[in-house]
Formats: structure tokens, C-alpha cells, sequence
């Protein structure tokens, strides 16, 4: 085959593992496995519980569900609504499921956008259940008692969620 040449094949290093005790970048490909799960605007609360009793929370947006969750969000806020009214609403729309040791909470956001906008709150008994269980946590570790106000929404979008989260 004169005056012919083939290219040499292009040789990539070899991929190297190394051990690692870290166990987020396996979680987080589990997370996104999950996800695929799902329909559309749905929020994923995904809790990984290690052997050891600890446990490792993840929160992830199927398609369109990160502006739709912020969305809910600003409104729940405006209205305002609760952590009370969050529980009920997050309740009234959840899909419970078990990998393992994983459980997975998913919520579709548009029947909780709808609920919101028909006005659907917490009942009082669940509002006086959840002020009752927060001073009780409060005595238990020996902090002072929150003041007679309602724990604030939660969240069921990034912003608030992530917000959140990164706090003290």
C-alpha cells in the first residue's frame, strides 16, 4: 500500500479510580437516576440513610420543576404560608418510595401550585400540633422557646431550598 498512510489510533490515558470515603459522587449519580423516574415539575426530596444511623439529604427538579418550585415559593411566601400549610400541601401531593436504603419523597408541584392558588391551608389542629412539637424540641435541647410566631415556609424550590440549607 504505497503512498498510503493511516493515522495511528488516538490512545487516551487510561481512566485511574482512586478509593475514596466519599460517598456524594455515587449519591449523586443515584440522584439523577432517580430523577429520571419522574414526569415533569416534580421536586424530589431524596434521603440516604447511612448504616451508621446518619442520614444525607438530597433535593433535586425534574424538567421545568426548579422555576416552578421558586415560583410556589414567592407565592407561599406573599401569601404568607407556614411550615404547617407547607406540611399539609407537601402531605396532600406525595409519592413515597424506597430504593434500599434510600427514600424517596416526590412531590408534583402542579397540584401544590393549584392547592395554593385555591386558598388550601394547614387545619388549625395541625397548625397547633406542629407549634406544640417545635417548643417541645426546643425544651428538649434546652433552648429558649420560639417566639409565638409561625415557622416559615419551607420550600419546594432551589432558591429557597438551597438557601436555605447553606445557613447555620
Amino acid at each position: 500500500m504505497a503512498g498510503r498512510t493511516e493515522a495511528a489510533p488516538v490512545l487516551e490515558p487510561p481512566l485511574i479510580l482512586t478509593p475514596s470515603d466519599d460517598p456524594r459522587p455515587v449519591e449523586r449519580a443515584v440522584v439523577d437516576g432517580i430523577a429520571g423516574d419522574f414526569g415533569p415539575e416534580t421536586f424530589l426530596w431524596i434521603v440516604f440513610n447511612r448504616p451508621d444511623g446518619g442520614a444525607r439529604v438530597w433535593y433535586a427538579w425534574t424538567s421545568g420543576g426548579h422555576p416552578l418550585g421558586d415560583d410556589i415559593d414567592r407565592r407561599a411566601l406573599a401569601a404568607p404560608l407556614d411550615a404547617a400549610d407547607w406540611l399539609h400541601l407537601m402531605g396532600k401531593h406525595l409519592e413515597r418510595r424506597t430504593r434500599g436504603r434510600v427514600q424517596i419523597d416526590a412531590h408534583p408541584l402542579r397540584p401544590i401550585l393549584a392547592d395554593l392558588q385555591a386558598g388550601v391551608r394547614a387545619p388549625d389542629d395541625e397548625r397547633v400540633k406542629l407549634r406544640r412539637m417545635v417548643e417541645l424540641a426546643a425544651d428538649m435541647t434546652g433552648q429558649a422557646r420560639p417566639a409565638d410566631r409561625p415557622v416559615r415556609w419551607v420550600g419546594v424550590g432551589p432558591d429557597l431550598l438551597i438557601t436555605r440549607k447553606a445557613q447555620p
